[in-house]
């Protein structure tokens, strides 16, 4: 077979992920919180875009301040009183001093100084004329004190030694939310270069600071504190706390074995541990969570049916200013500023494409979930179908990754509280008869159901679970039961009877 060099001419059909389609793709699955940090890096790095409420007209300080900083016909008067001090402090006032409000971080009256008789909206314009910052009504709410404040307050009224203040301080900063230090003080001492003995007797100084139980190294040690400030420690005490794991393991025969007390004087020592607090330090300021912002919103119509409207206030509103443009495009004199200004143009224009298409799929997508859980909306979890991505997807014809990238950290608000988009998805469990398949969730929610229905004396296993559920017409094995439940954070059914028991005995919640 002879080898030779030729030309062919192929004709092919491929798809090509280009930059703006591989973007158009990353902001479909981007949450509302993560598209306004890509927005607003687009509108820094874009002059030719802008928010839609910068558009909407001029702002008020343009409407009503005069061309050029020359006052208006009859602003005379105004003008002048802005930019020379006022002699008569008292003119403009039918009050004395004493009684009339004092200016926000100016600590004199308004009546007083070179504002007086000039108005709140004239001192926020001078303030603002001279370069200050102007007063903002959130200064002056109250914060929430944070515990290391909290406690730096009170280490100088109990501790004067510098050496010991600076160990104390140390010791504050190491404090955790909760209240709790690190159990082992030897590298804090090889830190810090002070014998071990000192931080141990500085740590025992810092354990009486409120609120009581702070600086604890254990929960045990955290309860003693607290039982000490109220005067209740005592050896039985001492020896509860040393087998908490006993309580914990809801254990109370070897718990009263070991503390050495009837089941009765056990029972009001376990109450008076269940009221002290094991995260005192949560009192204070703590890590706020932020709200989950829903990107759907469904409400009833007056029809009998749903409406489905996306939530405004997630969308990002950006415009092409197509004036600016043309203006600037006038003046660009080489091919680089043509070029680049052709360039912010298209990215512009695709930007804004882009958002428009995403809200109308996440739209579409939401309408579809609504239509097929219908019967959830309408009756409660118990009634949620089995559900997946392709149903949607053929529905909506789209392909199965769109709708995957649609429901991916978005949010729907209901009438029954809000869920992510992907909660509607689960799959099916086989129905014991010929009926419909059960939702995994719904059949979640069942488990759950009987469970908390369950008396001490009738605590159900998973092969009860089973039974029940199978009566019921879901067919499932006894390890999904068993996975369920675990998933749900239920304890087995000794453990649980072992619970139910003990909330008996103590004649409330475990």
């Amino acid at each position: 077979m002879a080898l030779s060099a030729k030309l062919e001419l192929r004709q092919g059909q491929q798809l090509v992920m280009t930059p703006q389609l591989q973007q158009a793709i990353r902001l479909l699955q981007l949450s509302n919180l993560e598209l306004t940090e890509f927005v607003d890096a687009e509108l820094e790095r874009n002059p030719l875009l802008e928010r839609e409420e910068a558009s909407a007209g001029p702002k008020p300080s343009e409407e009503t301040a005069p061309p050029n900083d020359k006052p208006a016909a009859g602003d005379e008067e105004r003008w002048l009183d802005l930019r020379q001090p006022v002699q008569d402090h008292t003119g403009g006032l039918d009050a004395d001093f004493g009684n009339v409000f004092q200016g926000p971080g100016t600590g004199e009256p308004v009546g007083s100084g070179p504002t007086a008789g000039l108005g709140w909206a004239n001192v926020t314009q001078r303030m603002h004329t001279a370069g200050e910052e102007d007063s903002d009504l959130e200064d002056y709410v109250a914060n929430q004190i944070s515990l290391r404040d909290h406690l730096t307050a009170q280490l100088p009224l109990t501790i004067t030694d510098p050496v010991e203040r600076l160990i104390g301080q140390y010791l504050i900063d190491l404090v955790d939310e909760a209240g709790y230090i690190p159990a082992n003080l030897e590298p804090l001492s090889e830190r810090l270069g002070a014998p071990l003995e000192l931080v141990e007797s500085v740590l025992g100084k810092l354990q009486t600071f409120d609120p009581p139980g702070i600086f604890a190294r254990s929960l045990a040690e955290c309860l003693a504190l607290q039982l000490k400030d109220q005067n209740r420690y005592d050896p039985l005490m001492a020896q509860l706390l040393a087998n908490l794991d006993h309580l914990g393991n809801r254990n109370l025969a070897a718990l009263k074995k070991a503390v050495g007390v009837d089941m009765d004087e056990l029972a009001d020592m376990i109450r008076e541990i269940k009221r002290l607090n094991p995260k005192p330090g949560l009192k204070f300021g703590s890590v706020q969570v932020q709200p989950v912002v829903p990107d759907v919103i469904v409400r009833a119509a007056s029809d009998g049916g749903w409406h489905v409207e996306l939530n405004s206030d997630t969308l990002p509103r950006v415009l092409v200013n197509r004036t600016y443009y043309t203006r600037i495009a006038k003046s660009a004199t080489n091919e680089r500023d043509k070029g680049y200004l052709f360039d912010c143009l298209q990215t512009a224009n695709w930007l804004v494409k882009s958002l428009d298409q995403r809200a109308r799929t996440i739209l579409k997508v939401a309408e579809q979930i609504v239509r097929q859980q219908d019967s959830f909306f309408m009756y409660g979890v118990q009634h949620l179908r089995p559900l997946n991505l392709r149903v949607i997807a053929d529905a909506i014809s789209m392909h199965e990754s769109t709708v995957s990238r649609v429901t991916s950290n978005k949010y729907i608000a209901t009438p029954r509280g809000i869920y992510e988009l992907k909660y509607f998805f689960t799959s099916a469990i086989a129905s014991a008869a010929d009926g419909e398949a059960h939702s995994s969730e719904s059949v979640r929610h069942r488990i759950k159901q009987m469970i908390d229905a369950e008396h001490a004396d009738a605590v159900l296993s998973d092969d009860q679970l089973v039974d029940r559920l199978k009566s019921e017409g879901i067919d499932i094995a006894r390890r999904t039961v068993a996975k369920y439940r675990e998933a749900m954070r239920i304890p087995s059914s000794v453990q649980r009877r072992r619970d139910k028991r003990l909330v008996e005995r103590l004649g409330g919640t475990a």
